[in-house]
């Protein structure tokens, strides 16, 4: 089974939708910070990565550390081995990027 690198490449909020439907105090995520970087072993989710995240591409992990190196989905991903996925947080999205690493 492929190890796979995960980093945070982005964290958003949105006022607008939090404005309307948030508890008044949510902030911005407080689990994951951009450019902090996990990994995954034997198809294990890391100790400090979000449950909620880890469950929203739970199934892109597992196709690339069983050996998918690209997603069949034309038009969407230019590179192989990687994807882009954000958790399921509507209101405060966190953006990732899943890669394998290469083995050295």
């Amino acid at each position: 089974m492929r190890k796979l690198k995960i980093t945070v490449l982005k964290k958003e909020f949105d006022e607008e939708l939090c404005k309307e439907y948030a508890d008044p105090a949510i902030e911005i995520c407080p689990v994951h910070e951009v450019g902090q970087v996990m990994y995954v072993v034997d198809g294990k989710k890391p100790d400090e990565m979000c449950g909620g995240a880890w469950g929203s591409f739970e199934k892109y992990i597992f196709a690339l550390a069983h050996g998918l190196d690209e997603f069949a989905f034309p038009g969407w991903l230019g590179k192989k081995k990687v994807c882009i996925n954000t958790c399921n947080d509507g209101l405060r999205p966190v953006t990732f990027k899943i890669e394998v690493c290469e083995e050295e």
